[in-house]
């Protein structure tokens, strides 16, 4: 045991040894502007001459919907293709993300591809098969110095990787742009798996679009944006690449009559004339962190997004609906509603139940806030694994017989009147640690649609927390069960093991807070 440790602690340090490189070739560039004659371009004339200066916003909540979107903007797309994950895995909806990506390059559409390293952890070889088409270059932002050993260079260099880009950005020729809480993945599509997210991004067409491109650039021209070929030294092998896609297209091939991509691919065929219905239209905000903000330490504000609410001066009167699937509010936050309820507006926080929840950890970060919550008057609720109705999930329904159900949509409404959606949890790393985005759509048909969507649905998808009194006077919390017999009051955390609540407890013993 102490060889084996002695070997682990020689190769942590080995690791921290290495560095990101220096005094490589880098070319700054940024969003084509000369994009209007695009197929995009001249789709969207008419729309903005009948909405001049404002925003259409559509929300994407059916989760092979938003892959469609996606998909669809690569197919039509002309010029350029600007995109930008936290997670991009290498399963059924990433692969052909990858190939919509490739057709489009193969067409002369210039793609640039911009990876969180640690969020992806995409296997080199991979990344460099992609950087070598002509059209494609790749760059991971911070990335781990080491290669070889990444987990280890990880460790070794915690207090710079432990900060990352969680943004979700995709752009098509700077005319149409899609953000919010999907990364790409299966369990973020309605794809299968154990897992289903409940998620929310938006389709936006408008002058909105030119500020993503330029929050695009300035991520794609820091420093810590490094191309995937200086960090790893060296370039593809280009027979090896020319396999590497000869095997993404036999794998996708494979796949072609399975029932997810039979139902995607009749959407697409649909959708590939541009379909701008659906749009709510109004003034847009686009707010994200300043990429330097991984440099600066965690109290210090600038550049942070949060604080730029305060210009849009979006302080509720009436109502404040919250959804966010990691929610660490921190005294501040229990203060700054209790404060709110204590004015009159009706407060309403969505996020994640422990049965829900595919994060433990940050669930005890909640729950050592729940009771306090509950007590200054928010009506909180907690999503069931088991939800299959509307609101938020209406996307899910069908084909997914057997995965938990699990939210992971970011957005906030303001007095039924604008629209928060985007990458940004309530909980202490998106706020402090990590890079976001999102945009405020101020568009009150928007944001009632939204919100009577949820609200229509809570009681049946959630359990609402409430504060009991016993027979002795304590006071105790119960979780409130709405279904087709009536409504049950449970006394304990519903549908998870003593282990898993033991877990929980646990985790809440140990000072990590400021990184959940």
């Amino acid at each position: 045991m102490l060889l084996r440790a002695a070997v682990v602690v020689a190769l942590v340090l080995v690791s921290g040894c290495a560095s990101l490189p220096t005094g490589y070739e880098r070319s700054e560039s940024h969003a084509l502007q000369d994009t209007g004659s695009t197929r995009l371009g001249q789709a969207r004339q008419e729309l903005l001459k009948a909405h001049p200066g404002e925003t259409g916003c559509r929300p994407l909540s059916d989760g092979v919907d938003a892959l469609v979107a996606r998909i669809v903007l690569a197919e039509v797309a002309d010029r350029s293709l600007d995109v930008q994950y936290y997670i991009w895995r290498n399963d059924l909806t990433g692969r052909h993300m990858t190939s919509a990506l490739v057709r489009a390059a193969d067409r002369g559409v210039r793609v640039r591809l911009l990876l969180d390293d640690l969020g992806t952890n995409a296997d080199d070889d991979s990344l460099l098969a992609l950087d070598a088409h002509p059209h494609i270059e790749v760059r991971l932002f911070n990335p781990v110095a080491s290669r070889s050993l990444k987990g280890l260079g990880a460790l070794a260099d915690f207090s710079r990787v432990n900060r990352r880009m969680h943004n979700k950005t995709f752009t098509a020729d700077n005319q149409r742009a899609i953000l919010g809480g999907r990364n790409i993945g299966d369990e973020y599509f309605a794809a299968g798996g154990d897992l289903a997210f409940s998620d929310l991004d938006v389709l936006m067409l408008g002058p909105t679009v030119a500020e993503v491109s330029a929050s695009f650039d300035r991520y794609w021209n820091a420093p810590l944006s490094i191309p995937v070929a200086a960090l790893v030294g060296r370039r593809a092998d280009l027979a090896g690449a020319e396999e590497r896609r000869r095997q993404l297209e036999a794998l996708i091939e494979t796949e072609r009559d399975s029932p997810y991509v039979a139902d995607a691919r009749a959407r697409i065929d649909q959708a590939l004339a541009p379909d701008d219905s659906g749009l709510f239209w109004g003034q847009a905000h686009l707010l994200y962190d300043d990429p330097d903000k991984v440099n600066r330490a965690p109290e210090d504000t600038e550049g942070h997004l949060l604080p730029q609410f305060e210009a849009l001066e979006l302080q509720p009167r009436k109502h404040l609906l919250i959804v966010s699937p990691y929610f660490v509010p921190g005294d501040a936050g229990v203060a700054w509603l209790r404060g709110l309820v204590g004015q009159g507006v009706q407060v309403i926080i969505l996020t994640n139940s422990l049965a829900a929840s595919d994060v433990s950890a940050v669930h005890a970060g909640y729950k050592r806030y729940r009771e306090a919550l509950v007590e200054a008057g928010v009506r909180l609720y907690e999503l069931r694994p088991d939800a299959v109705a509307g609101g938020l999930r209406k996307g899910f329904k069908g084909g997914l017989s057997g995965s938990r159900a699990s939210l992971h949509a970011k957005t906030f409404i303001f007095d039924r009147r604008a629209v928060f959606i985007g990458s940004l949890n309530l909980d202490p790393r998106s706020v402090e640690l990590n890079t976001e985005i999102g945009v405020v759509c101020q568009s009150v048909p928007l944001a009632e649609a939204m919100q009577d969507a949820i609200e229509r649905h809570i009681d049946q998808d959630a359990w609402r927390i409430e504060l009991a009194v016993d027979a002795h006077g304590s006071s105790h919390l119960v979780w409130v069960e709405t279904g087709p017999d009536g409504v049950r009051r449970l006394k304990e955390e519903p549908q998870v093991s003593a282990w898993r609540k033991f877990g929980v407890w646990f985790l809440g013993l140990l000072p990590i807070e400021s990184q959940l």
